[in-house]
């Protein structure tokens, strides 16, 4: 598989680390679930980048879930989080919206679903820690209008639209300046259940169904 998925590699950089400029996010160790389904969210039109449809177009569930395994059994170092000159307010609000949310306007925390440590959970909810402060900006941006979709109900765009573009970036900043561990390995399962009911979980099914009652998916 190493070398079927070069093509990967020239965007996402070695065997899936992320390129220096961070705009292509890394994939490597990401969970298996996860990668799966954005592989069938770009074939199918639910994610919007041409090259990516365009490379995934005849590819078959089975492939891609060989190319989500592969990507996702690599356990390499992260880089060092960039130093950022971002006000601490800034910071401080990211730090809130993350870690707590905000109860006024039904905003969940971020570690409600994507794991205490920010690491994801297997094998459906990504990491959110070794990414881009531009690629987390855009990818909630990608929610709130509608580029970026999942199967419904589709519950990171509900929580995306009920943010501020003040609050998109204080999320966006606060991320990309933690400082990733030595090895990030995502949660086996959620302490409790998922704050929305996401449609997405069902969308990997073919890897296995039982998995979705630890992460408080549908059933």
């Amino acid at each position: 598989m190493g070398e079927r998925v070069l093509a990967c590699t020239a965007c996402h950089g070695e065997q899936g680390r992320a390129t220096p400029g961070g705009y292509f996010p890394r994939i490597a160790g990401k969970p298996t679930g996860y990668l799966y389904n954005q592989l069938l969210n770009f074939r199918d039109g639910r994610r919007s980048y041409p090259q990516m449809s365009w490379l995934l177009e005849h590819l078959t569930d089975d492939y891609l879930q060989d190319i989500a395994r592969h990507f996702a059994g690599l356990q390499l170092p992260y880089a060092p989080a960039p130093a950022a000159p971002v006000p601490q307010a800034l910071l401080e609000r990211g730090q809130q919206l993350v870690r707590r949310g905000d109860a006024q306007r039904d905003i969940p925390a971020c570690t409600s679903c994507h794991g205490e440590t920010l690491a994801g959970v297997q094998p459906w909810l990504p990491g959110l820690l070794g990414l881009s402060r531009d690629y987390i900006a855009s990818q909630l941006g990608a929610w709130q209008t509608g580029q970026r979709r999942a199967h419904e109900p589709d519950c990171m765009a509900s929580i995306a639209r009920r943010l501020s573009a003040q609050d998109v970036g204080a999320i966006a900043a606060w991320l990309a300046v933690q400082p990733p561990p030595a090895r990030i390995e995502p949660a086996e399962h959620l302490p409790e259940q998922l704050p929305l009911r996401c449609g997405g979980l069902q969308a990997g099914s073919g890897l296995g169904t039982a998995v979705r009652a630890r992460v408080g998916g549908p059933p």
